[in-house]
């Protein structure tokens, strides 16, 4: 019996017909990433059931050579979760881990498996009056290890930080099989390192995260949700200060859209509608909220914020948000751009970020100098402002090739993208991770003493390389498996 054969046997044996298949067809979705970008191969699809399979699993990669591609809801934006063409590699999907295994509500914290879905978090808690703060477009298939996994960010960063900031405690695997465990939350805890946090935003290449205990906030009594119009980017930062002068306590989110992006989305989606009657360059999206203390003062705060900043000549038009379903119409229309830009054809993603009193200068030299440097090339910059955080877009000529496309004209594209992200103090990946789409450009974009760094942490937890090979950092020791 060749190796293959016998791991693949063992897997069987360990997991059982529901925990490891070999099915091509059940596999498949699993071998592209949410962007159809990368596609690869896998000796098999494991979905362990708890962390005492996902532990032996390990043990059992391990003694075999077998890499492991740990995958959440495979919603990533950087190939992070996809395997590579060699089929050398086991994916592990933790979809199966969903449980609530402890839920605090008066401590307000909950424990959670790694599987279970950011939707479903939400629901869950919002059943008993709290709330976790984060939340992004992806909430319906994104698990909370994949977010841990990646330190997501999304929509609510500007008052409540990423998603390292709301992990309490963390369990995960390492590469030896060994469980980490520091799932119970202290206040203060000062034994050395706090090695959790080296887990968060490693990408699964350090170690598979299987459970964590977050926080949770006391549930929004009442919410205003604002939609205005403005004339350029740099009055949009003017309108932030404004907002966070005014309304300090109460501002949760502040997106800005440009107008290619907002009438991307109304001829993607026919059910959409502009939110403002007139054009404008640019759009902001601004969310207010308050507990029961201050619920009774929201639309008043929200109309004065809105009538101070019309006096100071910051929007053009605005509207405020007159029922629930019309404030979830104006966050659908935030969450449409990614799907929306994608039906339109060819782009490079760019997750960027710089300081955040810089963002509004550097996309409004950056846009024409992209824009300038490839002609026909569309440059659109759009998100999360308040946190210095934008996807800056390059969309393909019309009538450019997908696929020939990005590797060709689109990755000089990039490089110029990341140099002039670096030329501002910035980062190449602000929310998304590096995956494997951005290995190259980290490693020559980085601080060498950074990587080196890096490399040693992933060769003292990794030294065989098992743990999502080609992500995030590499080592030499990678790809020698069966």
């Amino acid at each position: 019996m060749s190796d293959t054969s016998a791991f693949c046997d063992a897997a069987q044996r360990l997991l059982g017909e529901r925990g490891f298949t070999r099915d091509a067809d059940i596999m498949a979705s699993w071998l592209t990433d949410w962007r159809g970008r990368y596609t690869g191969k896998a000796l098999g699809l494991a979905s362990p059931a708890n962390t005492r399979e996902v532990a032996d699993l390990v043990k059992l990669c391990a003694r075999y050579g077998v890499p492991i591609v740990p995958q959440g809801g495979n919603s990533g934006m950087s190939g992070g979760a996809t395997p590579d063409e060699s089929g050398a590699s086991v994916i592990l999907s933790l979809r199966r881990m969903n449980a609530i295994r402890h839920f605090a509500s008066e401590a307000m914290q909950i424990t959670c498996d790694a599987g279970l879905v950011l939707q479903t978090l939400h629901d869950t808690v919002e059943a008993e009056g709290l709330r976790f703060p984060l939340t992004l477009g992806g909430k319906g298939s994104a698990t909370v290890g994949g977010l841990i996994a990646t330190n997501a960010g999304g929509t609510q960063v500007l008052r409540h930080g990423n998603m390292r900031a709301q992990v309490l405690g963390l369990e995960a695997v390492m590469a030896d099989g060994s469980v980490f465990d520091a799932l119970r939350a202290l206040k203060k805890d000062n034994r050395g390192f706090d090695l959790k946090q080296l887990l968060i935003g490693s990408e699964g290449t350090l170690g598979i995260v299987t459970a964590a205990t977050l926080r949770l906030l006391p549930g929004i009594a009442e919410r205003a949700v604002l939609w205005a119009g403005v004339n350029d980017i740099r009055t949009a930062r003017r309108l932030l200060l404004h907002a966070q002068r005014h309304a300090p306590q109460a501002l949760e989110g502040f997106e800005v859209i440009p107008r290619h992006s907002h009438d991307a989305v109304m001829r993607y989606s026919p059910d959409s509608r502009p939110p403002l009657a007139g054009p404008h360059h640019w759009h902001v999206l601004i969310e207010l909220v308050a507990d029961r203390a201050a619920a009774a003062s929201l639309a008043d705060l929200a109309r004065s914020l809105l009538e101070t900043a019309m006096e100071a000549e910051l929007i053009e038009d605005a509207t405020i948000a007159q029922s629930e379903a019309q404030a979830e119409a104006f966050w659908t229309i935030r969450d449409s751009i990614s799907p929306a830009e994608r039906a339109i054809g060819p782009a490079m993603q760019h997750d960027i970020a710089v300081p955040v009193e810089d963002m509004a200068d550097f996309i409004a030299e950056t846009v024409p100098k992209v824009e300038s440097a490839f002609p026909g090339v569309r440059a659109v910059a759009f998100g999360h402002l308040g946190d210095g955080n934008v996807h800056f877009h390059a969309i393909a000529p019309e009538g450019a090739r997908p696929g020939a496309w990005e590797a060709e004209q689109g990755k000089t594209v990039s490089r110029f993208v990341h140099d002039e992200v670096t030329a501002w103090r910035g980062t190449i990946s602000a929310e998304h991770g590096i995956g494997q789409m951005k290995v190259e450009e980290l490693a020559r974009l980085a601080d060498p003493a950074q990587l080196a760094l890096m490399r040693a942490v992933k060769q003292a937890l990794d030294p065989a390389g098992i743990l999502n090979p080609g992500k995030l950092v590499r080592l030499e020791t990678e790809g020698k498996s069966l």
